[in-house]
């Protein structure tokens, strides 16, 4: 579907499924590369990241773990500005590097709280992974090591993000009208 409704608003396709799946298997690439050597976990950032690392994950040649870490900060199409825990982290972190998955990085704030919170387990090292990311919206100094997409500072939704819950399951990216 070139555009879909969700609720009151319309959304055309921005990123197509097929450019999503050839940039993550990039990403994959490199990072097998670069962590090759490294005692490593995946940190998925639910929900929106679900797609993402799994699909991430699926190419990752190097022995890792994966887990999941759930926080909240959106309300409908905006940012609330505060971050709430839900589901914290079980495994053991301490001299392993984190590999933090996120769907997005828009203002660095749910990033800088999960930074803040891994740091108390004592990891090796924190790498930030995200599918996409919005450089004009980015308030943080947090490196990025891989970004799929830079894209401009607009709502969008499908493949893993949603707007109040609906839209995760789309295939495509897609942006707001």
């Amino acid at each position: 579907m070139e555009k879909v409704t969700v609720f009151d608003k319309t959304f055309e396709i921005s990123i197509p499924h097929e450019a999503i799946l050839e940039r993550v298997a990039k990403l994959a690439e490199q990072m097998n590369e670069d962590l090759k050597d490294k005692e490593v976990i995946f940190l998925g950032i639910l929900n929106g990241s679900f797609m993402f690392a799994s699909d991430l994950y699926k190419q990752i040649k190097i022995p890792s773990l994966i887990s999941f870490l759930k926080l909240a900060s959106y309300t409908g199409t905006s940012t609330t500005g505060k971050v709430k825990r839900l589901i914290g982290i079980n495994e053991d972190i301490a001299n392993k590097t984190v590999v933090i998955i996120e769907d997005i990085v828009d203002t660095g704030i749910t990033l800088e709280q999960i930074i803040k919170q891994l740091r108390g387990y004592d990891p090796a090292d924190i790498k930030v992974a995200t599918l996409l990311f919005k450089p004009e919206a980015y308030q943080k100094d947090f490196d990025i090591d891989y970004i799929g997409f830079s894209i401009p500072p607009e709502f969008i939704i499908g493949y893993g993000l949603d707007y109040d819950g609906l839209a995760r399951n789309l295939p495509h990216i897609y942006k707001l009208v």
